[in-house]
This record gives C-alpha cells, sequence and structure tokens, in this order.
C-alpha cells in the first residue's frame, strides 16, 4: 500500500516540469533540475511556478481529454445538449474508482508545497522572490477551491510528504477548515502579487493582485452563500461545524475587495457596440477574440481589459486543441433560458409589454437583450423542428467564420474565468445578501453597467416595486444570463439551495402551441404544421409556464429522468482513495 501511494503522491515529481510551451506562453525549455542546484536565485522560482498555470481551467482541461465541457453548464436548466454533464444535470452521480478532480489538485498542491517549503533556505533577499511565493499560494488555493466546490471538505495537506507522513491516513478536514486555509493563502497571494498594469507584456496572463481579489471574492460570496442556504446539510459524518458564524464577515469582505478591483484595476467591459462593423455583438466577439481576423472590427486580445483571471492560448504556441466551434453550435438553450433573457425596457419577457411572444417565429427575439444576438444567434425566419431538436441554437465560443478562418482544434481564443462583468455582478448580490437591500447608486456602480452593454435599461428599485419583481430574482437573473456557459450555474443552483427545485424539471424547446395559441408548429385547427414533426419527441409535449404563461412545449429530456437531490451538491470521494484510506468518511447519501 506504502508503495502505491509514494508513487500516486511522489512518483515522476522530478522539477524538470517545463519542458514545453503547452503549460505557460513563453516559457523557455528548462533542463532537468535537482534541490541542490535549484532554487537558489529568483530565476528558480519564477521559472518552476510556470508549471502551475496548466491547472487553470481552460480549453485545455487540467483533468484531461474533453472534460472542459463539463465545465459549460451542458444538461443542465438552461441547456438543451446532454454528451456532457447529464450525470450531475439528470442526479444520477455514482460512485467511481478514480477520478482526476481529486488526484489532479493533490499533484498540484504537492508541487506548490514543495517550492513553499524552500522559502526559509533561500539564500539571498526573499523579497526577490516574494511574487513567485505569492503565485505558489494563488495556486494553492486555487487548487483546493476546486476540490471544495467538487468534495466539500477535504484532506489538508501544507507540506511535502514523505511515504511514512501520517498526513497521508488522516481524516477529512471539514469545508469549513478548508475555506479558511483557501483565504488564508488568498491573502498570502494578495500580499506580494503585481497589479496587472505593472506586469510586464511578455509575462501578460500571469496572476495580478487583482486576480488574487477576484478569487477570494468569488470563494467568500460562495461559501457563505452555501452556509445561508444549506447550512452543515452536505456534510460529511463526523465533520466538526465552522467555529463561529463566518457569513456576515465574508460577505463584507467580498464587498470590499470587489470594489477595490472596480476602483483601482483598471479594468472595463468589452463593449464595441457602436462599432459599425460589430454593431451591437460585443457579446458574441468577446468570446472568440483572437487576432485582427478573428473579427470584422479587427480587434485583436490586447484590447480585452475585461478578463481579469483567464487562461492563454494562441493558435500558434497553444492552441485550444478543442473541437469548440462544432460543439458549441450543437449546444443550444432551453425555453426557460430563451424567457430569461430581458425586454430592452429592463423587464422581464413575462411583465413586458414589449414581448411579441411565440405566435411567429423570430417573435421572441424582438425587443430584446442583446445577449441573445450574441448567445443564441441573429433572429431566425425559420426554425423547424422535426428531427428531435429544441429548436434554439448556440453562437457563444463559436469561431467567426468557423471552417474558414478558423478550422477544428484550432479555436484559440483567451478562456475567462474570472471577469470583470463577474466582479459586478458578486458585488451587487454580495452587498443584497448582507443587507436585503441594494441602492440605485450600487446598482449603477455594477450590474447596470452590464446591462448597457446587453442594450436593456437599468435595474432600479423603482422598477422593482412598480412590476412586483423581487430584487434578489433580478441579480441572480443577470448572473445566470451574464455567465452562461462559463460554469457558473451548477454552482450557483447548489449554493443558492434551489439545485433539486431547478434541475428537475423537464428540459424543453420551442412553444408549438395548440389551437387556442397558434404558431409556425400548430395551426389554428391544433394539427401540426410541416415545420414541427411531433413523432421525433419521445418525451412529447408539455404545459410549462412560459413569458406568456402556461402553454405546450416540445420536451427534450423529461422530468422522469430527472433525480436530483441534496447528496448530488457534491461528488463522491473515489472508491480508491478510501481503500487507501479507510479514514475518509463518504460524502452523505453516497455509503
Amino acid at each position: 500500500m506504502k508503495r502505491f501511494i509514494y508513487m500516486t503522491l511522489i512518483g515522476g515529481l522530478s522539477l524538470g516540469l517545463f519542458s514545453c510551451q503547452d503549460d505557460y506562453l513563453d516559457l523557455d525549455p528548462q533542463d532537468q533540475f535537482t534541490d541542490v542546484v535549484y532554487f537558489k536565485k529568483p530565476s528558480d522560482f519564477k521559472a518552476y511556478t510556470g508549471d502551475f498555470y496548466s491547472q487553470l481551467m481552460g480549453w485545455r482541461s487540467p483533468y484531461g481529454g474533453n472534460t472542459v465541457y463539463n465545465n459549460m453548464d451542458f444538461s443542465s436548466d438552461l441547456s438543451n445538449y446532454f454528451n456532457f454533464q447529464a450525470d450531475v444535470g439528470r442526479g444520477t452521480i455514482q460512485i467511481v474508482n478514480d477520478d482526476n478532480r481529486w488526484n489532479n489538485p493533490y499533484s498540484w498542491i504537492r508541487k506548490i508545497n514543495i517550492l513553499l517549503s524552500k522559502v526559509d533556505s533561500y539564500p539571498g533577499n526573499v523579497n526577490d522572490i516574494a511574487p513567485y511565493v505569492s503565485e505558489a499560494y494563488f495556486f494553492r488555493a486555487n487548487a483546493y477551491y476546486s476540490l471544495l466546490k467538487t468534495f466539500g471538505g477535504v484532506p489538508i495537506v501544507t507540506g511535502v510528504l514523505e511515504v511514512n507522513s501520517p498526513e497521508l491516513f488522516g481524516p477529512r478536514n471539514s469545508r469549513y477548515e478548508v475555506v479558511d486555509l483557501i483565504l488564508s493563502d488568498l491573502d498570502n497571494a494578495i500580499a506580494n502579487l503585481p497589479t496587472e498594469q505593472s506586469i510586464p507584456g511578455a509575462d501578460k496572463g500571469r496572476i495580478s493582485k487583482w486576480a488574487a481579489k477576484a478569487l477570494k471574492a468569488e470563494v467568500e460570496l460562495y461559501e457563505a452563500t452555501w452556509r445561508k442556504y444549506n447550512g452543515t446539510s452536505t456534510d460529511f459524518e463526523g465533520s466538526t461545524g465552522p467555529a463561529s458564524d463566518q457569513i456576515d464577515t465574508f460577505l463584507t469582505d467580498a464587498v470590499n475587495q470587489c470594489k477595490d478591483i472596480m476602483d483601482n484595476g483598471g479594468y472595463e467591459l468589452w463593449n464595441y457596440n457602436s462599432n459599425t462593423s460589430i454593431a451591437n455583438q460585443s457579446y458574441y466577439y468577446l468570446f472568440n477574440l483572437e487576432d485582427a481576423g478573428s473579427n470584422p472590427g479587427g480587434f485583436t486580445k490586447a484590447t480585452n481589459k475585461e478578463f481579469i483571471l483567464y487562461g492563454v492560448y494562441d493558435v500558434v504556441l497553444r492552441t485550444g486543441n478543442q473541437n469548440l466551434s462544432l460543439t458549441s453550435q450543437n449546444s443550444g438553450s432551453s425555453r426557460k433560458m430563451m424567457d430569461m433573457f430581458l425586454c430592452t425596457d429592463g423587464l422581464p419577457a413575462s411583465k413586458s409589454p414589449l414581448f411579441q411572444g411565440y405566435h411567429a417565429i423570430g417573435d421572441e427575439y424582438k425587443n430584446r437583450d442583446l445577449r441573445i444576438l450574441g448567445y443564441i444567434g441573429v433572429t431566425p425566419t425559420t426554425a423547424p423542428i422535426t428531427n428531435g431538436v429544441a429548436g434554439y441554437g448556440n453562437r457563444k465560443f463559436v469561431s467567426y467564420q468557423y471552417g474558414i478562418y478558423r478550422n477544428a482544434n484550432q479555436e484559440s481564443p483567451n478562456y475567462p474565468i474570472i471577469r470583470l462583468a463577474e466582479v459586478y455582478l458578486m458585488y451587487a448580490e454580495t452587498l443584497f445578501e448582507k443587507n436585503g437591500t441594494i441602492s440605485d447608486a450600487d446598482l449603477n456602480l455594477s450590474i447596470n453597467k452590464i446591462r448597457a452593454r446587453a442594450g436593456v435599461a437599468n435595474l432600479t428599485n423603482a422598477l422593482v416595486a412598480a412590476n412586483s419583481l423581487d430584487m434578489l430574482t433580478e441579480i441572480r437573473r443577470e448572473r445566470t444570463l451574464e455567465l452562461y456557459k462559463e460554469g457558473f450555474r451548477y454552482d450557483d443552483l447548489k449554493r443558492w439551495g434551489i439545485a433539486e427545485a431547478e434541475l428537475n424539471q423537464s428540459t424543453c424547446g420551442q412553444v408549438v402551441g395548440d389551437a387556442s395559441y397558434t404558431t409556425a408548429y400548430r395551426d389554428g385547427t391544433g394539427a401540426a404544421t410541416a415545420a414541427y414533426n411531433p413523432s421525433a419527441y419521445v418525451w412529447g409535449e408539455e404545459i410549462v409556464q412560459t413569458a406568456k404563461g402556461p402553454l405546450k412545449c416540445v420536451v427534450i429530456d423529461s422530468k422522469l429522468n430527472r433525480n436530483f437531490s441534496k447528496k448530488n451538491y457534491l461528488w463522491p470521494l473515489p472508491q480508491k482513495q478510501r481503500d487507501l484510506n479507510p479514514a475518509l468518511k463518504q460524502n452523505p447519501g453516497y455509503n
């Protein structure tokens, strides 16, 4: 057993980690290193941290294979595409023998701990290596954050383990202890990381102070709302609870971190809607932005001052290496997602007199949020539903002139992990969760900047009151719309404690109507038109609540397939780890 653990945690972790540019752009090839000759000068620490960047989520997923698609909200309540994430979306998660979402973070943590263990013996001025030490703390926090979101509480390792280290056979730490470590590491990261403005051009993409602050705010909001809406219901047997009620502390600090970024970070929303070459299409071109040929306006990645934390890609040095456009095109939205888009007057479609309904193809696209144009597509004139599809496509992450300008597997936009828009959304949500209210002034500092790019009127307290809306619901709507397919939906539903209610509904597509509500799919007699083949839909039709009230829609995935429960808020620990260490308790519901 000990030999196996040694090979898993220690074997293969020589210091020759940087032999290709796949791990980080502009990283020079290195020879094999040993502790005797390495970690003696600042450049050693800088080179060593280069390998850490491979742990960032991106088109080249840190978990291998096509698992980037397991981070794009597929199979959720917003998606009609079930090739990925169906186990979580439908609540069919099973215990597996091995899981790279456990293995890889602990491999990263060991590499990081090696660097941190060398600081005390560094022969020079420690100030010279301080930025790289801070990077190490950032990446350790990031690794534990990934583990927290997947498994909850996990064993904490802050040193370099040996074959007989007792930590290999110890129990899990509670999620509360893991969160405390994450936040402590991020404070250590923030202390000595450079600002974005001070990072040299050749090093752009390396972690900045603002990225660490943004991640800290995200962790604090995630954990504060998890505790507020879930309590200790997901804790494993024997887990210790929080030492104190930290919810208000987390929310207060998250607000402060966001405000600092907003005021001093130098970031701005990528908004070129007024440019006639890409008129009103900022939401499309931002997410496939490469070089000047990647869009009609000739914009390059240098124009993007919105991404704060991101994976760096380049069509020559580090291609995305995923058939991103084809997969994205196939992964359309659900009826629910389409109805969430706002109208230009700032109201939900269900409340707005501007909403045109579903009688004619394309009506529901009129007078709507520009995110429909950027994320779903241009207003269609036909949308046949004859082969079991939902009738809605996807444009987000699809390359400009795919197949002409970019071929399959060559798409290489930078991967957004945290962008300024998310900081605005976190600022508004944390304020409301903390105080139960939010002023129009704070809405103008945050969410309303996003709504301006989306071409919709401001969210105000008067708008909410006059239309019997709920402010928290509207703040969450903004987050859902803005961050669509960026990997937040499942985590948001779980931390809000509403995943069961939202994920156990049928996934529907186009409104087909009936004799009392005619559409392009059913005429005044209720008969199907040539644009609709009912026999292609195994689950038939269902009356669901739409923006025009209860109407018949085609069903893409029935609620009969869905059994999401509280246990699915976390994933089970892999069986191999429990066999190696019987002290590890399984997550609730999976025993």
